[in-house]
């Protein structure tokens, strides 16, 4: 890219998790039989009244506090109109001239640089149902489960020059969502998805180029994925002289390329105008107060913490930070056993490990594991009980909540060994069956240390002690 620079904005979906629907009672629930949580309002009906969920006006407001935006107290909401088979009234109730809050911002970290991302507004509307198309019947159907579906949609500046910077942003603002406990934030299902503008300029130039939107993007590898094709298809056009045209695209994640939808339309063709239906929105500075008393601490403070207080990478800091589920287990587990570095290993490894099999599998993340079992698994690893090794074969185990880790270990006889007779017995054998890699090591190829450790821990049956096998090896290699 270097005649034209990257210019991306982000559109981002979020499903707030209220109990019933934007508008009407209806049940909020996902993977309900089709058409089942419908009613007169999401269905779209003539004379029906909407009524305003406060539960989300909360939601909305507390996101837009973790972002520092202005909140306006008063807002509007307006009908979007336009035409699709999952759209029951015709229009979409958004907020347009007078949105819940505008002029916020997020910090994002790349390497060693800090970047600023502006976000320009953040809006509450009702989502649409969901088309469904049959391959094998040759017919298309529609679920208005979703209709009503409260959403807010976050609208960033047009401040991000990589997709690299893009997906920065997506995570740090999932990571906030989520830990404030407004979303289940699940791609998969809808709950945090991102609709993507993308254009390119000629380096040095004030004025935007022509832009597409990506919709619909749903993990944030298919956001990167998509905006590096677009990004090339684009400079492949304008190399040729060719002109971009303003439409919505979709990402095909199969052939990783991105096709052409329909036309893009601007705000004028959309018809806004206030719904006569609905009143203002009115937040009481006495709700306000309340609400930013109550919000927690931020993935990005809590990673900050952790490194300072804890001395925790930085890299794993955040890892652990921006998930509230890891967070919950380590500062539990640190209640019971005060070694935050040694319980962040356990969870970035095993615990990981399990988890994404666990995923893998089409399952929950989340294990039953408890934090007592990780403080006590980080103690007797500590103590010598066991190996880093050992805890990671039995972890397994641990994760159905069952056992405590000693008690495991004692059953299944995998207490370490750290007599150094049957270690220095043990060396000794494998160094008279290897001569070959022992002269290859005297020779300067030190790095077969890690060959002689591996038979060594195999002849041990994996439980020796790895700080003695590597000090009674030493000596006998030199």
């Amino acid at each position: 890219m270097t005649n034209f620079e990257v210019v991306i904005g982000l559109e981002v979906h979020v499903h707030l998790a209220t109990e019933s629907k934007l508008f009407c009672p209806c049940p909020n629930s996902f993977g309900d039989s089709a058409n089942s949580n419908v009613c007169e309002v999401c269905s779209g009906m003539p004379g029906v009244l909407p009524v305003l969920n406060k539960k989300a006006v909360e939601f909305a407001t507390r996101t837009a506090l973790a972002i520092d935006a202005t909140i306006n107290q008063r807002s509007i909401f307006a009908r979007k109109n336009y035409f699709y088979p999952d759209m029951p009234k015709d229009y979409q109730i958004s907020q347009f001239d007078l949105p819940l809050c505008e002029r916020g911002h997020l910090d994002i970290k790349l390497g060693d640089t800090v970047k600023r991302i502006g976000i320009t507004r953040i809006h509450l509307e009702d989502d649409a149902g969901k088309n469904i198309h049959s391959s094998t019947e040759n017919q298309s159907f529609v679920d208005l489960n979703r209709s009503g579906t409260p959403l807010i949609e976050i609208v960033s500046e047009p401040d991000m020059r990589s997709a690299e910077e893009a997906v920065a942003y997506l995570k740090a603002l999932h990571a906030i969502v989520v830990n404030l406990g407004v979303t289940n934030g699940n791609m998969e299902e809808g709950s945090f998805r991102c609709d993507a503008n993308v254009s390119l300029r000629p380096r040095g130039q004030e004025k935007l180029g022509t832009r597409t939107e990506l919709k619909n993007l749903n993990s944030f590898r298919h956001v990167q994925k998509a905006i590096e094709f677009e990004i090339v298809r684009q400079e492949d056009v304008l190399l040729d002289g060719g002109k971009i045209r303003q439409e919505t695209r979709l990402y095909d994640s199969n052939k990783n390329i991105t096709l052409a939808m329909r036309s893009k339309e601007d705000a004028d063709d959309y018809r806004y105008f206030p719904d006569p239906d609905l009143l203002p929105v009115l937040i009481s500075d006495e709700d306000l107060a309340k609400w930013q008393s109550e919000m927690p601490e931020l993935p990005a403070a809590r990673k900050t913490r952790f490194q300072q207080e804890w001395q925790i990478a930085e890299s794993e800091a955040e890892l652990i930070a921006f998930d509230p589920y890891l967070t919950h287990l380590l500062e539990k587990a640190v209640e019971i056993y005060k070694e935050p570095k040694k319980i962040a290993n356990i969870i970035l490894g095993p615990l990981l490990r399990e988890m994404n099999l666990r995923i893998a599998d089409g399952l929950d993340g989340k294990l039953p594991i408890q934090a007592k079992a990780l403080a006590e698994l980080a103690k007797i690893i500590d103590n010598g009980l066991i190996s880093f090794k050992i805890a990671t074969d039995i972890f397994p185990e641990l994760s159905n909540g069952e056992k405590m880790p000693e008690e495991l270990v004692r059953e299944k006889g995998l207490i370490q060994v750290s007599d150094t007779g049957p270690i220095e017995a043990a060396v000794t054998k494998v160094i008279q069956e290897n001569p070959e890699e022992l002269a290859a090591y005297r020779a300067g190829k030190t790095k077969l240390m890690g060959f002689f450790v591996g038979k060594i821990m195999r002849e041990m049956q994996g439980k020796a002690n790895p700080a003695i096998v590597n000090d009674i090896l030493l000596k006998h290699l030199s």
